[in-house]
Protein backbone atom coordinates (compact mmCIF):
# COMPACT_ATOMS: atom_id res chain seq x y z
CA UNK A 1 0.00 0.00 0.00
CA UNK A 2 2.98 2.44 0.66
CA UNK A 3 4.37 2.07 -2.23
CA UNK A 4 1.53 2.91 -3.88
CA UNK A 5 0.54 5.82 -2.59
CA UNK A 6 4.00 6.83 -3.18
CA UNK A 7 3.90 6.22 -7.24
CA UNK A 8 0.77 8.47 -7.13
CA UNK A 9 1.68 11.45 -5.15
CA UNK A 10 4.71 11.47 -7.51
CA UNK A 11 2.20 11.29 -10.49
CA UNK A 12 0.05 13.97 -9.04
CA UNK A 13 3.49 15.91 -9.06
CA UNK A 14 4.58 15.25 -12.20
CA UNK A 15 1.30 16.46 -13.69
CA UNK A 16 0.64 19.24 -11.61
CA UNK A 17 4.12 20.82 -13.46
CA UNK A 18 2.47 19.71 -16.91
CA UNK A 19 -0.67 21.45 -15.99
CA UNK A 20 1.35 24.21 -15.08
CA UNK A 21 3.80 24.65 -17.83
CA UNK A 22 0.32 24.95 -19.93
CA UNK A 23 -1.16 27.71 -17.91
CA UNK A 24 2.28 29.18 -18.37
CA UNK A 25 2.78 29.21 -22.07
CA UNK A 26 -1.23 30.67 -22.70
CA UNK A 27 -0.46 33.28 -20.01
CA UNK A 28 2.53 34.50 -20.90
CA UNK A 29 4.28 32.40 -24.14
CA UNK A 30 6.85 30.59 -24.41
CA UNK A 31 9.55 33.75 -22.95
CA UNK A 32 7.93 33.77 -19.80
CA UNK A 33 8.17 30.25 -19.13
CA UNK A 34 11.34 29.52 -17.35
CA UNK A 35 11.55 27.12 -14.30
CA UNK A 36 11.21 29.55 -12.03
CA UNK A 37 7.45 30.68 -13.60
CA UNK A 38 6.26 27.10 -14.11
CA UNK A 39 7.66 25.99 -11.16
CA UNK A 40 5.96 29.04 -9.24
CA UNK A 41 3.02 28.47 -10.76
CA UNK A 42 2.69 24.95 -9.68
CA UNK A 43 3.43 25.92 -6.39
CA UNK A 44 6.75 23.95 -5.81
CA UNK A 45 10.64 24.23 -6.02
CA UNK A 46 12.46 24.43 -8.95
CA UNK A 47 14.34 21.51 -7.58
CA UNK A 48 11.47 19.12 -8.24
CA UNK A 49 11.03 20.34 -12.06
CA UNK A 50 14.50 19.18 -12.66
CA UNK A 51 13.80 15.32 -10.70
CA UNK A 52 11.07 14.78 -13.08
CA UNK A 53 12.28 16.01 -16.42
CA UNK A 54 15.83 16.85 -17.46
CA UNK A 55 14.94 20.58 -17.95
CA UNK A 56 12.17 23.34 -19.34
CA UNK A 57 12.44 22.22 -22.62
CA UNK A 58 11.49 18.70 -21.81
CA UNK A 59 8.35 19.70 -19.54
CA UNK A 60 7.17 21.59 -22.60
CA UNK A 61 7.14 18.51 -25.13
CA UNK A 62 5.28 16.82 -21.98
CA UNK A 63 2.87 19.85 -21.72
CA UNK A 64 2.29 19.22 -25.63
CA UNK A 65 1.41 15.88 -25.48
CA UNK A 66 -0.87 16.03 -22.34
CA UNK A 67 -2.88 18.60 -24.30
CA UNK A 68 -2.64 16.66 -27.45
CA UNK A 69 -4.54 14.12 -26.30
CA UNK A 70 -6.80 15.80 -23.95
CA UNK A 71 -7.73 16.83 -27.28
CA UNK A 72 -7.87 13.53 -28.84
CA UNK A 73 -10.01 12.20 -25.79
CA UNK A 74 -12.19 14.69 -26.37
CA UNK A 75 -12.86 13.72 -30.11
CA UNK A 76 -12.86 9.84 -29.43
CA UNK A 77 -15.71 10.68 -27.11
CA UNK A 78 -17.65 12.46 -29.08
CA UNK A 79 -17.58 9.99 -32.06
CA UNK A 80 -18.43 7.17 -29.40
CA UNK A 81 -21.61 8.98 -28.57
CA UNK A 82 -22.34 9.48 -32.10
CA UNK A 83 -23.50 5.49 -32.57
CA UNK A 84 -22.51 3.27 -35.54
CA UNK A 85 -23.76 5.20 -38.64
CA UNK A 86 -20.41 6.02 -40.12
CA UNK A 87 -21.50 9.62 -41.45
CA UNK A 88 -22.52 10.30 -38.26
CA UNK A 89 -19.19 9.19 -36.62
CA UNK A 90 -17.24 11.48 -39.21
CA UNK A 91 -19.56 14.39 -38.62
CA UNK A 92 -18.75 14.29 -34.69
CA UNK A 93 -15.01 13.80 -35.15
CA UNK A 94 -14.42 17.16 -36.83
CA UNK A 95 -17.56 18.97 -35.21
CA UNK A 96 -16.45 18.27 -31.67
CA UNK A 97 -13.57 21.00 -32.26
CA UNK A 98 -16.27 23.40 -32.02
CA UNK A 99 -17.47 22.67 -28.79
CA UNK A 100 -15.63 23.09 -25.31
CA UNK A 101 -13.84 21.31 -23.81
CA UNK A 102 -11.69 21.93 -27.60
CA UNK A 103 -13.85 25.01 -28.24
CA UNK A 104 -11.83 27.08 -25.25
CA UNK A 105 -9.57 30.37 -25.86
CA UNK A 106 -7.06 29.14 -23.42
CA UNK A 107 -6.36 26.50 -25.26
CA UNK A 108 -5.73 28.38 -28.32
CA UNK A 109 -3.44 30.35 -26.35
CA UNK A 110 -1.36 27.34 -25.34
CA UNK A 111 -1.56 26.42 -29.00
CA UNK A 112 0.21 29.19 -30.09
CA UNK A 113 2.82 28.88 -27.36
CA UNK A 114 3.40 25.54 -29.35
CA UNK A 115 3.55 26.32 -32.67
CA UNK A 116 5.82 29.11 -32.44
CA UNK A 117 8.28 26.61 -31.29
CA UNK A 118 7.83 24.13 -34.19
CA UNK A 119 10.27 25.84 -36.63
CA UNK A 120 12.84 26.33 -33.40
CA UNK A 121 12.82 23.03 -31.58
CA UNK A 122 12.73 19.33 -32.94
CA UNK A 123 11.70 18.11 -30.21
CA UNK A 124 8.41 20.21 -30.86
CA UNK A 125 8.50 19.46 -34.33
CA UNK A 126 8.36 15.99 -34.17
CA UNK A 127 5.42 16.29 -31.94
CA UNK A 128 3.57 17.79 -34.04
CA UNK A 129 3.85 15.77 -36.90
CA UNK A 130 2.62 13.48 -34.69
CA UNK A 131 -0.02 14.82 -33.57
CA UNK A 132 -1.42 16.56 -36.64
CA UNK A 133 -0.46 12.80 -38.43
CA UNK A 134 -2.61 11.10 -35.61
CA UNK A 135 -5.65 13.50 -36.59
CA UNK A 136 -5.84 13.40 -40.40
CA UNK A 137 -5.28 9.51 -40.06
CA UNK A 138 -8.06 9.36 -37.67
CA UNK A 139 -10.36 11.62 -40.24
CA UNK A 140 -9.24 8.80 -43.09
CA UNK A 141 -10.32 6.20 -41.35
CA UNK A 142 -13.74 7.51 -40.75
CA UNK A 143 -14.41 8.64 -44.85
CA UNK A 144 -12.88 5.07 -45.41
CA UNK A 145 -16.42 3.77 -43.44
CA UNK A 146 -18.35 5.93 -45.41
CA UNK A 147 -16.65 4.70 -48.69
CA UNK A 148 -15.33 1.24 -47.99
CA UNK A 149 -15.15 0.50 -51.92
CA UNK A 150 -15.59 3.56 -53.97
CA UNK A 151 -12.18 5.97 -52.89
CA UNK A 152 -8.66 5.46 -53.32
CA UNK A 153 -6.38 5.64 -50.72
CA UNK A 154 -5.50 8.72 -52.14
CA UNK A 155 -8.51 10.32 -52.66
CA UNK A 156 -9.32 9.53 -49.10
CA UNK A 157 -5.73 11.33 -48.15
CA UNK A 158 -6.60 14.76 -50.02
CA UNK A 159 -10.10 14.49 -48.14
CA UNK A 160 -8.46 14.22 -44.72
CA UNK A 161 -5.92 17.03 -45.26
CA UNK A 162 -8.85 19.39 -46.48
CA UNK A 163 -10.90 18.64 -43.94
CA UNK A 164 -8.25 18.93 -41.63
CA UNK A 165 -7.57 22.32 -43.10
CA UNK A 166 -11.01 23.84 -42.90
CA UNK A 167 -11.76 22.83 -39.17
CA UNK A 168 -8.63 24.09 -38.13
CA UNK A 169 -9.65 27.59 -39.66
CA UNK A 170 -12.65 27.68 -38.61
CA UNK A 171 -11.87 26.93 -34.85
CA UNK A 172 -8.98 29.64 -34.83
CA UNK A 173 -11.21 32.46 -36.08
CA UNK A 174 -14.15 30.98 -33.75
CA UNK A 175 -11.43 31.02 -30.88
CA UNK A 176 -9.76 34.95 -31.77
CA UNK A 177 -13.13 36.24 -32.60
CA UNK A 178 -16.41 34.56 -31.58
CA UNK A 179 -18.41 37.84 -32.78
CA UNK A 180 -17.81 36.23 -36.50
CA UNK A 181 -19.85 33.46 -36.53
CA UNK A 182 -20.99 31.05 -34.05
CA UNK A 183 -20.05 27.35 -33.28
CA UNK A 184 -23.60 26.11 -35.23
CA UNK A 185 -22.64 28.06 -37.84
CA UNK A 186 -19.09 26.45 -38.30
CA UNK A 187 -20.71 22.92 -37.40
CA UNK A 188 -23.40 23.65 -40.46
CA UNK A 189 -20.73 24.88 -42.81
CA UNK A 190 -17.96 21.97 -41.57
CA UNK A 191 -20.69 19.27 -42.19
CA UNK A 192 -22.27 20.61 -45.18
CA UNK A 193 -18.54 21.07 -47.02
CA UNK A 194 -17.52 17.58 -45.90
CA UNK A 195 -20.73 15.70 -47.42
CA UNK A 196 -20.14 17.68 -50.62
CA UNK A 197 -16.55 16.56 -50.60
CA UNK A 198 -16.73 12.77 -49.77
CA UNK A 199 -20.65 12.60 -51.65
CA UNK A 200 -22.95 10.21 -50.32
CA UNK A 201 -22.12 6.81 -49.49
Amino acid sequence: MRASYVRESADVRRQSLIDAAGRCLAEHGVAGSSVRAICAKAGVSAGLLTHYFSGVDELILAAYRDTGKRVSDAIEEAVANAGTDPRARLHAYVTASFRPPILDPQLLATWIAFWSLVKTSPLIAGQHGITYAGYREGIEVLIAECHPDTLSKAEIKRAAIAITAMVDGLWLELCLDPTTFTPEDAIAVTTRWIDTLVGTS
